[in-house]
């Protein structure tokens, strides 16, 4: 598998590109040129300079360095995001998937309750609900998306529950979670690398849109979501203000798609060649 991820350039590229602007986020202090959150009215609107490379917004504030500030909790939202989606996701699937009867109806039933609601719509339910916060758009998301990740994972674990070595194991007397564990959960999870891979990016926008409807990451936080939704405000005064942030979100969300797309095929590569 080494071996297809390095002759894969698109692998190669995205996770070096998806892994360098992450350092970048985590390591803010060091890439940021100037404070993210000091002010400076008299130079609102600052030309592209040495000091400030991206100019600055409209309280005067330097745009490239609230650009690296907001990889942390753009980027950072969206695996928390990714990681409780798929924790529920993936626990509840594997259940239904192996033990079926009841235990899979009582799931699938729920599941099909909450997919057959609008995605979008439901966020926007759930954080009006309990209120406008970060936490609650991370609880609004996995609440949405854990269903979606549990039928697809149900149908990856259904055609494993048969293979021999599960039979094999349960012949032997090994207790269900070794059998759940060690042979079912590890079958799949090439199958959750990809989904998840993906999804990463659909919480990106997510998390993006929520900030920029001022329902999610507030300011003076630097999101890239909240910049947008601060550069509307003054988009005939300074339209370029929005496309810096707008440019990242595109590059990142299309990394992780194209990432999604490669490690398909490096991990699965009969059904690439299908």
């Amino acid at each position: 598998m080494g071996k297809r991820f390095l002759h894969n350039r698109t692998a190669v590229l995205t996770v070096s590109l998806v892994a360098i602007i992450a350092l970048i986020g985590i390591f803010a202090p060091f890439f940021a040129p100037n404070d993210p959150y000091k002010t400076d009215i008299l130079n609102k609107f600052a030309d592209y300079s040495a000091q400030f490379p991206l100019g600055t917004d409209q309280l005067g504030r330097c745009v490239l360095s609230r650009l690296i500030y907001g990889i942390r909790p753009t980027l950072g939202l969206a695996v928390l995001t990714m990681l409780g989606t798929i924790g529920l996701g993936a626990l509840l699937g594997i259940m239904a998937g192996y033990f079926r009867g009841i235990v899979e109806e009582i799931i699938m039933r729920v599941v099909d309750v909450v997919l057959s609601f609008p995605s979008q719509i439901m966020v926007f339910a759930v954080v009006a609900l309990l209120g406008v916060s970060v936490q609650n758009v991370i609880i609004a998301n996995v609440f949405i998306k854990w269903a979606w990740y549990a039928r697809m994972i149900r149908t990856g674990v259904m055609q494993y529950r048969d293979r021999n070595f599960v039979q094999f194991s349960r012949c032997v007397g090994m207790p269900e979670r070794f059998i759940l564990f060690r042979h079912l959960l590890p079958s799949i999870t090439s199958d959750l690398a990809v989904l998840a891979s993906l999804d990463v990016g659909w919480a990106i926008i997510n998390i993006s849109t929520l900030s920029f409807l001022s329902l999610g990451v507030q300011a003076p936080t630097p999101e890239w979501g909240a910049m947008l939704n601060e550069a509307k405000d003054v988009l005939t005064s300074n339209p370029t203000q929005m496309i810096v942030p707008g440019i990242a979100i595109v590059v990142l969300v299309s990394c992780f798609n194209l990432m999604g797309d490669a490690l398909r095929d490096v991990l699965d590569p009969k059904e690439a060649e299908r």
